[in-house]
């Protein structure tokens, strides 16, 4: 595939990394290209993080996770997990599956451009239908809120710490 004369910006294509003469990134999600002059415009953050997060929008797309995520991906936070790719694509599944009508939304984005690094508040609601962290299910609509502070390498997330609050779906559990 040749990508040499594309314009920099934000393109629909799969998860192929590819640099191109000009020595613009060029990242395949889906069937978006995504083209970075560096990968960490804070335009080109903002995108990432965004489709960071709606993946956490069942059915998730797996192909998606693959090409966001950093092949050296590390999840400082893991609750428990692996802190790895494999191990934050086990959490995932693991939410989405117990929240199978979730709907995530992006509250606030903040990026450090000079860092790589981007915050993001986010909120979800869904029906829990399956047991989730020791609770369920409970067939009730539940809230769960967070923070996550992500590096962004190449148009990538490359490591994630993140807090969540899910004092409603315990609460929930708790009758």
């Amino acid at each position: 595939m040749s990508v040499i004369g594309l314009p920099v910006g934000l393109i629909y294509h799969n998860e192929d990394v590819l640099i191109n003469d000009q020595l613009q990134l060029v990242i395949q999600v889906g069937k978006k290209v995504v083209m970075m002059e560096s990968g960490r415009t804070r335009e080109d953050m903002i995108w990432v993080v965004k489709e960071w997060i709606s993946l956490w929008n069942p059915p998730v797309d797996w192909d998606k996770f693959d090409a966001l995520h950093a092949e050296d991906f590390k999840d400082y936070t893991p609750a428990g997990r692996a802190g790895t790719k494999k191990g934050f694509a086990q959490g995932l599944k693991e939410f989405t599956s117990a929240f199978p009508d979730l709907r995530t939304r992006v509250e606030d984005i903040i990026v450090d451009e000079s860092r790589k690094m981007a915050a993001v508040r986010w909120s979800a609601s869904g029906t829990n239908r399956k047991n989730y962290l020791g609770v369920g299910p409970t067939n009730k609509k539940t809230t769960i809120t967070g923070i996550e502070i992500v590096e962004i390498r190449w148009g990538r997330i490359s490591r994630r710490w993140g807090e969540w609050d899910i004092s409603d779906h315990i609460k929930h559990g708790q009758g």
